[in-house]
């Protein structure tokens, strides 16, 4: 169903569209009427008509001035307008406004019934347009939230197959994933909220902490299995993350 805005200074005439013309056939259920182009602003905002009839020459804002307004808040809404009017300069003025179509006095009822019959025709083009793009929308969401978890999981298998070989890099994962450097990087921040490099450093700490929980590995063991060819690296690395050594860590742990 839809909703109309008639707009015309002259109540007879609103009062003749609205009475004369088979609203319910041409599916419009609710009908909302405006004197001048301010009154008729006011009740667009409130009620959201999909189409808008409205005459050219109203007191206060006449029907391109009314135009212009009403698409900053109805950018969707058929506008057709009423007009004596019949010229290139007038036709140019009203596309600019935003007006859809326009109909010329004297006016008839069979000529404000086809006008209605093809903004509601427009109207439903436009939603049919719409629903389809939000389908495609959420399908276009839902594959890349997909491919996302996808990028994620083959990630994670790969660093942790990779997490003790110290010349494994971002240029390897790329060739990995079939990406190219640069967008991979750009993906891992957005996956991550890290780089690769410190994500990497992130997951060997982690791994040592439950190394030397775990194991009586010594130091440079430890470094050597996670990628890191000098101990020294490792535990600066190590402290870096965590605040304290890998032997300050081991201890502290232990004594609890």
């Amino acid at each position: 169903m839809y909703k109309l805005l008639i707009v015309d200074d002259e109540a007879l005439i609103r009062r003749g569209i609205k009475n004369l013309i088979d609203m319910p056939k041409l599916q419009i259920s609710e009908v909302y009427e405006a004197s001048n182009g301010k009154e008729a602003l006011e009740i667009a905002g409130k009620t959201l008509p999909d189409m808008i009839l409205a005459d050219i020459n109203m007191p206060l804002m006449n029907g391109l001035e009314f135009s212009i307004e009403v698409r900053k808040i109805l950018p969707n809404a058929r506008i057709a307008m009423i007009t004596g009017y019949d010229y290139f300069d007038y036709a140019v003025s009203a596309l600019k406004a935003g007006v859809d179509d326009y109909i010329l006095k004297p006016v008839s009822k069979d000529d404000i019934s086809i006008l209605l019959k093809s903004m509601v025709e427009k109207v439903n083009e436009q939603r049919a347009k719409q629903s389809a793009s939000e389908i495609v929308k959420e399908i276009d969401e839902f594959n890349e939230e997909n491919a996302e978890y996808n990028y994620k999981k083959k990630i994670d298998q790969v660093l942790k197959e990779n997490i003790s070989n110290s010349e494994f890099g971002l240029k390897n994962l790329a060739s990995e994933l079939g990406l190219s450097t640069g967008y991979l990087s750009s993906k891992f921040r957005e996956i991550y909220g890290l780089n690769f490099q410190d994500y990497v450093v992130h997951m060997r700490v982690s791994k040592a902490k439950l190394l030397l929980l775990s194991t009586d590995m010594k130091m440079y063991e430890i470094a050597q299995n996670l990628g890191f060819e000098d101990p020294n690296y490792f535990s600066a690395s190590f402290k870096k993350h965590i605040g304290i050594s890998p032997s300050e860590f081991k201890k502290s742990v232990e004594g609890k």
